[in-house]
């Protein structure tokens, strides 16, 4: 059984067992030994102490492990042992220069404000690629510019989350030599001497050289291919996610201000989405989305961190129990919205109007669509909407309008417009459908129809609509316009007798139909046995209109004035006019 001892190695507690901490002892004082007449020597041995506690802290699983002799050997075989150099000035000064017997090792993420301007950001990223930090500080600027100031936000990150270079052995690390004892001496001389450049050259061909002599057969090179290539993606990964997350951290930044959140900018979009919505205030709904969905983000963006950046700090218990309960409230906020929204539009309102048209049915219609340019340029159906001003007043304008024909046995013919919305209730629905502004006019025997509808803004956007059947009385003939396609595209159900296409004839009402007065004449097809048309076939010649089927032979045929000429596939003409039959061969 072997006692413990409890020590504070820089400011870290360990466990230690006896052995191991005599062991620790005679080291160190070996260390403190070699550096009695070195210039810097406190500030030596606080930097190797600061290391051997990173290395145990590396090795121990849990706070109650103890240390032995082992671990304490593992980390003096890193360290280097006292007597393997040099440390008296004057032996340095005589004898040649040796050869360098450093490791490299990989770089880790540091900020450097002794070079810094700022935070020391710029620096540290030069540092860990390689680059002069005027080159880093350059794109910062660039990249702040065409995002609009967003890339702050990303610099400020790695302000909080990467951790200054404070001590010899950090430096070391962030320039990517090995903390060794030798190597924080050599870096603490440099700087009494004021010299700061010697230790950025990495031997990368002697420690490839190295790593080759250590591969003891093929397997094991195999396994550090394998290793490499699988660190290679998970570096990928962690790119990945930095640009990912940040691209998205930075539209959300700008969407914030861009939609006039915060009053800055005023948007002519912002109008839209005030119709539209029906829930919490605009700069709510934007705030909220911006937490709910950016706090992911945030998280997304400090793990790619984690990936490239071995030593990087953690946000806190604090920040991360306010940020998640921050997320959490904005979900909750969000779905409140969104019942709020759907309950505003869970009811349809409608009201009727229905007045008399002085249409008899010996009169002949002429039907068609206006649109006013002030208001809208369109004279089609759509159900898309804009905001325009009337009289100095805000409107919503829509051109969702139904067109519906139908014949009735009165002697006067009516039209009914049918308005229709959603709202919160009923009452609310009925009250934005009575709000729709619509008007259609008979001047003559025209019959005028809006092709768009009107309503304050202030009601907001819920889907409004606009239904007009017109009554003719049977007997009458309808002239509609072709600007009235696009509206009367029904289905069956709706008992539309206006077809599509006969737009520009004149059609005679029927009971429930409509008989076309000007259309070409149609011919009988004996295979399909119903009547098609098929003029692309039929001779034009003469003025020859029409196609018909006797006993098997297609005979073409003229009707007018003068009477009636057939001529057949042969060219023999027989012709009736004048009560006189007259055949030509």
């Amino acid at each position: 059984m072997n006692k413990t001892v409890n020590i504070n190695l820089a400011g870290t507690f360990f466990h230690i067992d006896e052995d191991a901490y005599a062991r620790l002892q005679r080291y160190l004082e070996a260390i403190r030994h070699s550096f009695s007449n070195t210039q810097g020597r406190d500030e030596i041995i606080s930097d190797i102490e600061a290391r051997i506690a990173e290395l145990f802290n590396e090795k121990i699983k849990n706070d109650r492990q103890v240390i032995s002799i082992k671990e304490v050997e593992e980390v003096i075989t890193i360290m280097g042992q006292p007597e393997d150099y040099m440390v008296d000035e004057e032996i340095f000064e005589d004898e040649p220069k040796r050869t360098k017997t450093t490791k490299t090792v990989g770089k880790r993420l540091f900020r450097d404000p002794e070079n810094g301007y700022v935070g020391g950001v710029s620096s540290g990223l030069g540092h860990y690629l390689g680059i002069e930090a005027i080159w880093v500080r350059l794109l910062w600027v660039l990249l702040t510019i065409f995002s609009s100031g967003a890339f702050i936000l990303i610099y400020i990150a790695f302000w909080i989350f990467v951790p200054e270079a404070k001590s010899t052995a950090d430096k070391l690390a962030m320039r990517g030599e090995e903390v060794t004892v030798s190597n924080i001496e050599k870096k603490i001389r440099e700087g009494f001497h004021e010299v700061s450049d010697s230790i950025k050259n990495v031997d990368y061909e002697k420690y490839g050289k190295q790593a080759s002599a250590g591969a003891s057969s093929a397997a094991t090179t195999l396994g550090n291919i394998i290793k490499f290539c699988l660190k290679l993606f998970v570096k990928f990964v962690g790119i990945m996610l930095l640009l990912i997350a940040g691209s998205t951290l930075i539209g959300l930044f700008v969407g914030l201000f861009a939609i006039g959140t915060f009053g800055i900018i005023d948007a002519p979009w912002t109008d839209y989405i005030d119709v539209v919505n029906s829930g919490a205030p605009i700069w709510l709904i934007s705030l909220l989305v911006f937490f709910a969905v950016g706090i992911p983000f945030f998280f997304l963006f400090v793990l790619g961190l984690k990936i490239l950046v071995k030593n990087l700090k953690s946000i806190g218990r604090i920040a991360l129990l306010t940020l998640l309960g921050l997320w959490l409230f904005s979900i909750i906020g969000l779905s409140v919205v969104g019942v709020s929204q759907a309950t505003n539009r869970a009811f349809d309102g409608e009201v009727a109007n229905t007045e008399r048209l002085a249409i008899t049915p010996n009169d002949t219609v002429f039907l068609r669509m206006r649109h006013n340019n002030e208001l809208t340029g369109k004279t089609w159906k759509s159900s898309d909407f804009r905001l325009a001003f009337d009289d100095n007043k805000k409107v919503i304008v829509g051109n969702d309008i139904r067109l519906i024909v139908k014949s009735t046995k009165d002697s006067l013919g009516k039209i009914e417009i049918l308005k229709s919305a959603e709202g919160k209730d009923f009452q609310d629905a009925k009250e934005r459908a009575g709000n729709i502004e619509y008007s259609t006019s008979l001047i003559g025997n025209e019959l005028l129809l809006d092709s768009y509808f009107t309503t304050e803004s202030s009601y907001g956007y819920r889907d409004q609509e606009i239904q007009v059947t017109v009554y003719l009385p049977e007997g009458s003939t309808l002239f509609a316009d072709e600007n009235t396609s696009t509206f009367h595209r029904n289905y069956e159900s709706y008992g539309d007798i206006l077809i599509s296409g006969e737009e520009g004839h004149y059609l005679q009402i029927l009971e429930n139909e409509t008989r076309c007065e000007d259309c070409p004449l149609d011919s009988w097809d004996d295979d399909d046995n119903n009547w098609t048309e098929d003029r692309d076939d039929m001779d034009t010649s003469d003025d020859f209109n029409a196609r018909i089927d006797v006993n098997g032979e297609e005979l073409n045929i003229k009707i007018n004035d003068e009477g009636v000429e057939v001529k057949d596939r042969d060219g023999d003409r027989l012709k009736i006019e004048s009560g006189r039959i007259q055949k030509n061969n």
